[in-house]
């Protein structure tokens, strides 16, 4: 991941409500959402989560699919997880027993961080 890439995806989600709608996309995973829901499920008036869906979909956090008179929005959590794997590629560098612990203590899942990331052994 190139760091210009990194920095859109973060001031894309900047917003509480792009992060609200991205978290929102996350929990439904690859079924998504229409904007209706979207907007029912968050109190978001239709005009205001247009805005911000259009931004998300532009720096590509997000993904859209016409069905129909309808917007499916999904979250594009491949890109999440490159970011991840971006932010962590450098992780305790040459000192991989300082990073024994932090896979336990992140609360993230084990599959979802990067293999690179705190190795179990070296």
């Amino acid at each position: 991941m190139e760091k210009n890439i990194a920095t859109t995806i973060f001031e894309s989600l900047s917003s509480g409500v792009r992060l609200d709608v991205y978290r929102l996309l996350v929990r439904q995973g690859k079924t998504g959402m229409v904007a209706g829901e979207i907007a029912a499920a968050l109190d978001l008036p239709a005009t205001n989560l247009s805005f911000h869906l259009k931004a998300m979909v532009h720096a590509n956090v997000a993904t859209v699919e016409q069905e129909g008179r309808y917007m499916r929005y999904r979250a594009n959590l491949a890109l999440m997880l490159d970011l991840i794997a971006y932010l962590t590629e450098e992780c305790c560098e040459g000192h991989p027993e300082q990073c024994l612990d932090l896979r336990a203590q992140s609360g993230c899942a084990p599959e979802v961080l990067p293999a690179r990331c705190c190795p179990e052994t070296e």
